[in-house]
């Protein structure tokens, strides 16, 4: 049975100034997208419509403004409506914690909305082209929970071998891993299907529907793995919160890949 190693949350100080791990992976997952979108940006079918490196560089912009006020408020409304509509101004204390991906997702899409209108781009384009190129930023993510010793797992039997025992959970049991199964399933995997689907030019809209679907997925998965947040346990259907936001994704990225699908057909 293993024991989380209990790193120090900071990277770096310099006199007063220090640099945290969890900041790190954030930068990380920011010079990823930035990579992995210009890369894509190359594509022949992306190319011939115009888009460049500035182009690309605005939508990070863009999409680090998304993630951080939409995944903040997402937390608030999602998982403490009551705390933060009685003390409205604790939103703006990002740095107590609490940041949700699935208001961050609403708040990428809101953001890229702006972005298409204000470039005169179809905005399915501007999703399909930074679909596969999100999931490697959530994997970094995740390695910064990992660090951190948050959002551990449900209680594993002893005797499986990388069961881990989280001290900052305030108990000796071992748990999952689950910070490091959602770094394999969220990221890594969604980003290698993702990629290789996106490899090939396919009907506007398909791409991104298949992101939504698959995160849905996966994130539902490992779920089952994740401890519930103790402020609301499981709910109905002993399902967590977090696998009730993920069943709009599922449904509505299957039923929206098969439409824009069927569209490119009667398109066609």
């Amino acid at each position: 049975m293993l024991t989380h190693p209990q790193f120090d949350p900071v990277a770096l100080a310099l006199g007063p100034v220090q640099i945290h791990w969890y900041g790190l992976t954030y930068l990380v997952a920011f010079g990823l997208f930035l990579w992995l979108a210009v890369v894509r940006a190359r594509k022949p079918w992306f190319a011939a419509a115009g888009w460049t490196r500035r182009d690309v560089e605005d939508l990070l912009f863009f999409g680090v403004l998304g993630v951080v006020l939409g995944g903040r408020i997402g937390y608030a409304l999602f998982y403490k409506p009551g705390q933060y509509l009685s003390h409205p101004f604790e939103i703006l204390m990002v740095w107590k914690g609490g940041m949700s991906f699935h208001g961050g997702l609403i708040g990428v899409m809101l953001a890229m909305l702006w972005f298409a209108h204000s470039r005169r781009r179809p905005f399915l384009s501007v999703m399909d082209l930074i679909a596969p190129c999100v999931p490697m930023g959530l994997a970094s993510g995740r390695i910064g929970n990992f660090i951190n010793g948050e959002l551990w797992g449900r209680a594993a039997d002893p005797s499986l071998p990388w069961a881990m025992v989280f001290p900052q959970s305030g108990s000796a049991l071992p748990r999952h891993p689950s910070q490091l199964y959602q770094f394999a399933l969220e990221g890594v995997l969604l980003f290698v299907l993702l990629w290789l689907y996106g490899s090939k030019q396919r009907p506007t809209g398909q791409v991104a529907s298949a992101f939504v679907f698959g995160y849905g997925v996966l994130r539902f998965i490992a779920e089952y793995f994740r401890e519930p947040d103790s402020f609301l346990g499981l709910l109905a259907l002993n399902m967590s919160m977090g696998q009730w936001l993920c069943l709009p994704m599922i449904i509505g990225g299957a039923a929206l890949w098969a439409w824009y699908g069927r569209a490119a057909v009667r398109g066609g």
